[in-house]
């Protein structure tokens, strides 16, 4: 068994590359995630009618019933029925900037390269073979990195084209991960 404080180069260089990877893609490739979200038809219009109910920041769903009861109600099923239904996440307004996200995405990075080092650590021993090490590394990480965004597809009906190059990203990622894993892993 290798100790998890062995793995602290491979945790933030493999946070480091996928940073920078992320960064290429979405900087470099903009084409790649442009159809991630839509224009809503009349966007002015919308704005407008929703501006004087000033919406908290937060996530929302349009109907939203109270209980299971009142999912089966005649009058529930008829808004549902006569829409639109909506997810939604309300943002604050103005341009929030992009540093504190940066800094989320880099810790959330770092995380998953923790979980990545633990289960890798607990099944490999020191000098295990590259090939080995890539292989856990590489599933531990593709799982924090893209297996968690299915579920915004199946429950919220996020377009799985959205949730499938995202999870091309993680596989990207993950490669990155397992290889710095795989290269740096304690002789």
């Amino acid at each position: 068994m290798t100790v998890l404080h062995a793995l602290w180069l491979p945790i933030l260089l493999s946070s480091v590359f996928v940073f920078l990877a992320s960064s290429v893609i979405h900087m470099v490739l903009p084409w790649w995630h442009n159809s991630d979200a839509l224009k809503v038809p009349n966007e002015d219009k919308v704005m407008d009618a929703m501006r004087p109910f000033a919406i908290p920041p937060g996530d929302y769903m349009v109907p939203r019933c109270s209980s299971m009861q009142e999912m089966r109600t005649p009058g529930f099923k008829e808004k549902m029925n006569k829409g639109p239904v909506v997810v939604m996440t309300v943002l604050e307004n103005g341009n929030p900037g992009i540093g504190k996200s940066l800094v989320l995405w880099f810790l959330y990075l770092v995380v998953v390269n923790v979980f990545a080092a633990y289960m890798s650590c607990h099944a490999l021993p020191i000098g295990a073979a590259y090939k080995q090490v890539f292989r856990f590394a590489g599933a531990t990480s593709f799982l924090g990195y893209s297996a968690a965004l299915w579920q915004f597809s199946i429950w919220y009906r996020r377009s799985w084209v959205t949730t499938i190059k995202s999870t091309i990203d993680g596989l990207v990622y993950c490669g990155l991960t397992a290889g710095t894993f795989g290269w740096l892993w304690p002789r």
